[in-house]
């Protein structure tokens, strides 16, 4: 289903914002810390230092987006993460 309107505003006005600053100062932090953990490990820039097996063509198939629509999840529990509750590293800060 959708989310009501009220849901995505409170989201957009206050969690995204906070997500987004969080990611901003890890980010400021990433250079000194890459130098630290295998500078020059860098996969995703040389596929060929890739450490992931990898995964023949054949095994994939493509899943369009209108087989997703009639996905039944009436069986499926809700978890505390699904209810919106935040951990304890977020009233950290």
């Amino acid at each position: 289903g959708s989310l009501p309107k009220w849901v995505v505003n409170k989201s957009s006005q206050f969690l995204a914002p906070k997500a987004m600053k969080k990611m901003y100062k890890a980010c400021l932090k990433y250079p000194e810390w890459k130098q630290k953990h295998d500078p020059h490990f860098k996969p995703w820039l040389f596929p060929e230092q890739s450490r992931l097996p990898a995964l023949a063509l054949s095994e994939l198939s493509l899943q369009h987006a209108d087989s997703l629509e009639n996905i039944d999840e009436s069986s499926l529990a809700e978890t505390k993460d699904d209810r919106g509750e935040a951990s304890d590293e977020d009233s950290v800060n």
